[in-house]
């Protein structure tokens, strides 16, 4: 069902927190000078901060709602929290403690919703020095996994045939369509919500909004990108982190593996592996390799 035009439209900013201080106060700031032509609510769910996080939303925005998890739920599980939470919200925008939101961000892609039915709209993101982030994908294909360990991701990402991440600068220069995209900021209406269901919890923290976002596609909700909508977003721990990395280039391949049978699930863990080998002088690339060695012995084609 198309997400109908409304100025009286409701959005839900929902922000997963887990010991995010240092960062959410800038956020907040960004919600609260924020230009709607609507009502915006804010959630944050917090999964069992200890330094203070709830406390700060408590003394900068005291109308917000708070969901306390008591426990470090993970990502999707909090975003589920929040969305279940938004009791008569139109739309969720599920935004990233570390990003900062344009005052017009959430108006235009509220704007871009209304205007092509889309399910999931997303935003130009930018670094704090206004460079493009690249936040675009493309479905995860056995191609693409050799193509990116063979070539990089930047170079692979030019070729679409060959890289998940879509790095020609001149497609953000427009509005357009993705098989999915970084989940640093993700406008949901609650139509398609309801009908793909709830984010996939057992992903914990990366490829959740990979899941949801081709869930949504086969449901038949596009998921849209808007330029009008601009949001910065600091730069994450994942490919700092050598525990992180890891996860993430695990759930890439349980993501694949939800999806597709044995023979392509093997190959697409091979060039997975194989990009982490060629890469192995990097800490974070090692951990990498361990960690889908450890996915390799598992794979079974599509799981429940």
């Amino acid at each position: 069902m198309p997400y109908s035009p409304t100025t009286d439209t409701t959005v839900a900013v929902i922000v997963v927190t887990w010991n995010s201080a240092a960062v959410l106060g800038d956020l907040i700031m960004s919600v609260q000078a924020s230009e709607v032509n609507g009502r915006v609510r804010l959630i944050v769910v917090d999964n069992a901060s200890q330094d203070g996080s709830v406390a700060l939303v408590r003394s900068l925005m005291p109308d917000a709602q708070i969901v306390q998890t008591g426990r470090n739920a993970g990502y999707a599980a909090g975003a589920n929290a929040g969305m279940v939470s938004a009791e008569g919200a139109d739309a969720f925008l599920l935004v990233n403690p570390d990003v900062r939101l344009a005052p017009g961000a959430i108006q235009a892609m509220v704007d871009e919703m209304h205007t092509t039915g889309a399910g999931i709209v997303v935003p130009r993101l930018t670094d704090q020095f206004g460079a493009l982030r690249s936040s675009l994908r493309r479905e995860p294909t056995v191609a693409r996994a050799w193509g990116e360990a063979m070539l990089g991701g930047h170079r692979a990402g030019r070729i679409p045939a060959l890289g998940e991440v879509e790095e020609r600068p001149e497609l953000y220069d427009r509005p357009g369509r993705a098989d999915w995209a970084t989940g640093a900021a993700l406008l949901i209406s609650r139509p398609c919500w309801v009908a793909v269901g709830p984010w996939d919890e057992s992903y914990f923290l990366y490829s959740e909004e990979t899941d949801f976002a081709l869930r949504a596609r086969d449901a038949g909700f596009e998921l849209r990108y808007t330029p009008a909508a601009v949001a910065v977003h600091f730069e994450g721990d994942s490919h700092e982190s050598a525990a992180l990395f890891a996860l993430l280039s695990r759930n890439r391949v349980k993501l694949f593996r939800s999806r597709h049978g044995r023979v392509p699930s093997t190959l697409f863990w091979a060039g997975a592996l194989v990009g982490e080998l060629i890469r192995v002088n990097r800490p974070v690339r090692r951990a990498a390799a361990r960690a889908l060695m450890g996915v390799g012995r598992g794979i079974a084609g599509p799981t429940p």
